[in-house]
């Protein structure tokens, strides 16, 4: 099932999105449903064209948790050893922006990179101190992440909060898709200025992480709780590079779907 946050001309809902998105967009529609989608499913009946929306972020999180060198390449990109245990950073809810939302690069800047990550989406029963089988009941579903940074203030800054932590600086979507084995599945991202012609800077396998997901939702259950709506950037691939105003860069998850967002300045 594909979960999607969307405003229309009556306000903002969350939807079942219908339809094979292989096909293109235009064949798709998206059903409303009542409330919230961490409980029981129930359809209102109204319909729309997936067309005639705007998706929005399929989730409004607490905190955004996050997971850096979880790829051994990306490691290696950077000089760095890959951590003998999960290595966390946070995001602020502030950051986070859905499709086609614009990111904005900031003064303080001049390196500013995009990081594709599968996002794990933490469900009802939320987190605490969970072992295995607890983290994976915890998880909802998944969804695409760029993981933007400004790369030289991580390097100038020594941690991490304000190179990760901008306004913008954390698209999700374009839905949460549930039921999903992700223990290997493609993370692809093109960035380039012509959105017809875009260019691949990263392509690896979820199979690559060296934390899996259930072992990182566990990990993190034990630091913090994870609350409903929670979402864990799990790490990115090698191949991380700067972004520029003018860009478009496209994150795509096999059995996803595409996230994709415009570069500009900030204004």
């Amino acid at each position: 099932m594909r979960i999607a946050r969307f405003a229309h001309a009556k306000g903002m809902s969350f939807g079942v999105v219908e339809g094979e998105p292989e096909a293109g967009p235009q064949g798709l529609t998206v059903a409303e449903i009542e409330g919230h989608p961490f409980g029981q499913i129930s359809f209102t009946g109204a319909r729309w064209a997936l067309s005639d929306v705007r998706l929005l972020s399929p989730i409004l999180p607490s905190k955004v948790v996050c997971v850096g060198r979880n790829y051994a390449e990306h490691a290696a990109e950077h000089g760095s050893e890959v951590p003998k245990e999960p290595l966390l950073f946070l995001k602020p809810s502030t950051s986070v922006i859905g499709p086609r939302d614009a990111i904005r690069l900031p003064i303080f800047s001049k390196q500013v990179e995009h990081e594709a990550e599968l996002a794990v989406v933490i469900g009802a029963p939320g987190a605490r101190r969970a072992d295995r089988a607890a983290a994976e009941r915890a998880i909802f579903g998944y969804t695409c992440a760029n993981d933007v940074t400004a790369r030289d203030l991580q390097r100038s800054d020594g941690q991490w909060t304000r190179a990760k932590g901008f306004d913008s600086f954390c698209p999700l979507g374009p839905w949460i898709t549930t039921g999903l084995d992700v223990s290997d599945l493609e993370i692809r991202c093109e960035v380039g200025p012509d959105p017809d012609a875009l260019e691949v800077r990263q392509l690896g396998r979820t199979r690559d992480m060296v934390f899996d997901v259930p072992a990182l939702v566990s990990y993190i259950s034990h630091v913090m709780t994870l609350l409903p709506g929670d979402v864990v950037l799990t790490g990115t691939p090698a191949g991380v590079s700067p972004l520029t105003d003018g860009d478009t860069v496209s994150v795509r998850i096999e059995g996803i779907g595409e996230l994709t967002n415009p570069v500009v300045p900030v204004a």
